[in-house]
């Protein structure tokens, strides 16, 4: 079982997500931004860490959104989906093909990753 973190950053009624590059498993499918936990750190750490790299962006860590376990065919993971907001920088793409801000209702718009699924779910009640 892989740690993955995630990002829920909200900007007013809006929340950022980010389109995975092709090459990537899952390649072309939108995401909340974020990583892989590696060795030693924690979740919180992994998390600015992953901002910083991915959206060049720092962001302050805040309570746990919700947890969601899942099974992709070539990885199974325990995602942890924290609050979080910019404190410095404007997201750049980095690593992402794009990034955009949309309302809970644009969601069924957005061919999200399966993991996320259920975490979209939870947003639209």
């Amino acid at each position: 079982m892989v740690e993955v973190v995630a990002a829920l950053i909200w900007s007013g009624d809006k929340f950022l997500i980010c389109k995975r590059p092709l090459e990537k498993a899952r390649g072309l499918m939108w995401e909340f931004v974020g990583g892989k936990v590696e060795n030693g750190e924690s979740k919180e750490a992994a998390l600015i860490r992953e901002c910083r790299e991915e959206l060049d962006i720092t962001v302050k860590v805040n309570n746990i959104f919700c947890e969601v376990f899942h099974n992709y065919p070539d990885i199974d993971i325990h995602l942890t989906l924290f609050n979080a907001e910019i404190i410095l920088g404007k997201p750049r793409l980095l690593e992402h093909t794009e990034l955009k801000w949309i309302k809970k209702s644009d969601i069924p718009n957005y061919n999200f990753c399966p993991a996320d699924r259920e975490i979209l779910e939870l947003l639209q009640k």
